[in-house]
């Protein structure tokens, strides 16, 4: 088999690559190890930065996201039993963000790859890459229940696999720099079938730790507590996660938290990750093969599809004139965005949790970056324009 450029997973930045690479008549072949189910089911954050709501409307497949997503023009900041809104149209000059779950995303890219006859494998297994120092990288894998092996050359690879993937585990370790931070909590996330409490995403500091409200749809809540990375989700029966949810979500002004279903529940670690340079011969990484961020500030799919949106534009230029520019800038392209997005999520992060050495100075530093943050114009602005996705260019 032969393509022009072989993708390693179908996640957003997978599929949304393929989708942008088809538009410059480039042909591409996803592999996903997971069956199309799965991968359509995969429930992920899902806020839309303005830059990715635009790429998904230019590129066709954003009528569903208007439909049924949720336009946010805001946040709430709480603490000290107070909310305080963050508006984000007269900070950032009319741009606002998107409330579309991952998986809505996924449904989206893969109808349309396969309506345009693009051609997406699923339940693929044995990934390996070959030559990706050389002018045809080679992919081989088994497909389905079949024990034979298919060889696919291509002249460029993209590793969108994720963190656990083959793609980055494939380059030598002499070739790359690795950045690591490890967060001292993690996330207890539930999904409830109740309406949301709060019209926007919500974040909240207190004593106890972080808090967060967000929704899915108008049916259907995400909520958040800080907890210890190594607490067991059998410590917390639903009864228990929202006493903690009221306590900690509490303001002294007149609102209140309803109570529905937990649907599901878990304990996410919180972790900070930058693989440099993104390139390594013919294969390029993409998403969370690539770099991991902090939730806080989410931007994990939004810069999965930032990274496809200049490596389309580099493959296509190369095809174009034979240039290999765009592909060598690259990686030095798309870490730009990747450190201001590490370091406003590490921001964000730092703001609003309680840490376990933290002590009374600490907390007072907190409080006043918090209290600047919501009183200047300026620092609300900077919080705006980062959260809602930095202009492309």
């Amino acid at each position: 088999m032969r393509t022009q450029v072989g993708i390693i997973g179908a996640g957003p930045a997978g599929l949304m690559l393929s989708h942008l690479l088809a538009r410059y008549d480039i042909d591409s072949v996803v592999l996903e190890a997971r069956s199309r189910e799965y991968v359509e089911a995969r429930v992920r954050a899902g806020v839309l930065e303005q830059g990715t709501v635009d790429l998904l409307d230019e590129t066709g497949v954003g009528k569903r996201m208007h439909d049924e997503g949720l336009v946010h023009e805001g946040i709430e900041l709480r603490f000290d039993r107070a909310s305080h809104r963050i508006p984000f149209p007269e900070l950032t000059g009319g741009r606002s963000i998107m409330l579309y779950g991952q998986q809505e995303v996924v449904k989206d890219l893969i109808a349309a790859r396969l309506a345009a006859g693009g051609d997406v494998r699923f339940d693929v297994s044995d990934v390996r890459i070959d030559k990706f120092d050389s002018a045809e990288p080679v992919l081989s894998f088994q497909e389905g229940h079949s024990s034979n092996r298919v060889e696919l050359h291509c002249d460029f690879v993209a590793g969108c696999d994720g963190f656990h993937g083959v793609s980055r585990e494939s380059i030598p370790r002499s070739e790359f720099t690795e950045y690591h931070r490890e967060y001292p909590f993690g996330w207890l996330g539930i999904l409830a079938a109740v309406a949301p409490s709060a019209d926007e995403v919500t974040y909240t500091y207190t004593d106890r730790g972080f808090a967060l409200m967000s929704l899915r749809s108008p049916q259907i809540s995400r909520l958040y507590l800080q907890v210890d990375p190594d607490d067991d989700i059998a410590n917390w029966p639903d009864r228990r996660i929202w006493d903690e949810l009221h306590t900690r979500l509490a303001i002294d002004s007149e609102w209140s938290l309803t109570e529905g279903p937990v649907l599901e529940k878990g304990i996410t670690a919180m972790r900070s990750f930058v693989l440099e340079p993104l390139r390594y011969g013919r294969l390029f990484l993409a998403g969370d093969a690539a770099h991991i961020v902090p939730p806080t500030g989410a931007k994990g799919m939004n810069l999965a599809i930032s990274d496809v949106a200049v490596l389309a534009d580099a493959v296509a230029h190369w095809y174009d004139t034979g240039s290999s520019t765009g592909l060598d800038d690259y990686s030095t392209t798309a870490l730009r965005r990747v450190w201001r997005a590490q370091h406003f999520s590490w921001w964000m992060t730092s703001m609003l949790h309680r840490f376990p050495d933290d002590d009374p100075y600490q907390r007072q530093l907190q409080l006043s970056q918090l209290h600047y943050t919501v009183a200047s114009q300026a620092a609300s602005a900077s919080l705006a324009e980062n959260y809602v996705g930095l202009l492309r260019g």
